[in-house]
């Protein structure tokens, strides 16, 4: 199979404007993304709506097209950049452009999925453990996965499921394995063609969450599992800590 990385990087952000061009160990952020996934996958380019990412990638001799301004999602722009760069790819993998520090073990473990040939899309959980606490388990912005014996999402939220009725809460990481969804995410190409011509859904609408959507209208996702979790860069504080972070992995410069 052939899979292809295809990297969204938007100039315009409410919390980051820019993010994608910010500095990090001397380097714009959209470069560590694609230098990270380039030579793990069998191609990779950023889809971005903006000249100057445009010019950015060319200056360090990456790969990129160009893309509408209208796009609402990540997976939209990903399916317009697959259109321009051609067909020839079996799988599009969807890599946020805020991702500086993706791993290989990640990418490998997203392609795992696919050797399922009944897959339509995949994506990543990470287990919650007892030593992150019920704080971070009850973080809305860290969506939570459930998952059937086949590791296919049954369902995605920004509340914690399962609720234990008969358990304290101060209890409840160590007597279920929670997910935490990383948000990285595959399709087959012929489904990404199918879930972009979907419209809006009412779970969608309701957690803020694209991938109900797909849940909704029908499809499996399938759920591969990492141990290891990366800093995306959503704000100048998380730029900051990918710094430090940067500082004590110089493995990465």
């Amino acid at each position: 199979m052939k899979f292809i990385g295809i990297i969204p990087a938007r100039y315009a952000s409410t919390r980051f404007p820019a993010k994608p061009l910010a500095i990090l160990g001397g380097k714009p952020v959209i470069q560590r993304v694609y230098e990270q996934v380039a030579g793990v996958l069998d191609d990779a380019y950023v889809a971005t709506d903006d000249e100057r990412i445009e010019s950015v990638v060319k200056s360090f001799g990456g790969k990129v097209v160009m893309t509408s301004v209208h796009h609402k999602s990540g997976t939209d722009r990903c399916y317009e950049a697959y259109q321009k760069v051609g067909e020839g790819y079996d799988v599009i993998v969807n890599i946020q452009g805020d991702e500086p520090f993706i791993q290989r073990s990640q990418l490998e473990a997203i392609k795992s999925c696919f050797e399922d040939e009944t897959t339509q899309i995949a994506t990543l959980v990470k287990p919650f453990t007892v030593e992150d606490g019920f704080d971070a388990l009850e973080n809305v912005n860290s969506p939570k996965v459930v998952v059937n014996k086949q590791m296919q999402a049954m369902y995605f939220s920004r509340s914690i499921i399962p609720y234990q009725r008969n358990k304290e809460k101060k209890d409840w990481l160590a007597n279920h394995t929670y997910y935490k969804h990383i948000g990285l995410y595959a399709y087959r190409a012929s489904v990404l063609q199918e879930i972009t011509a979907l419209p809006q859904s009412t779970l969608e609408l309701a957690e803020s969450l694209e991938q109900l959507r797909w849940l909704e209208n029908g499809y499996t996702i399938k759920v591969g599992v990492c141990d290891v979790e990366t800093i995306g860069i959503d704000t100048r504080e998380d730029l900051e800590r990918a710094e430090a972070f940067l500082k004590n992995h110089k493995e990465m410069k």
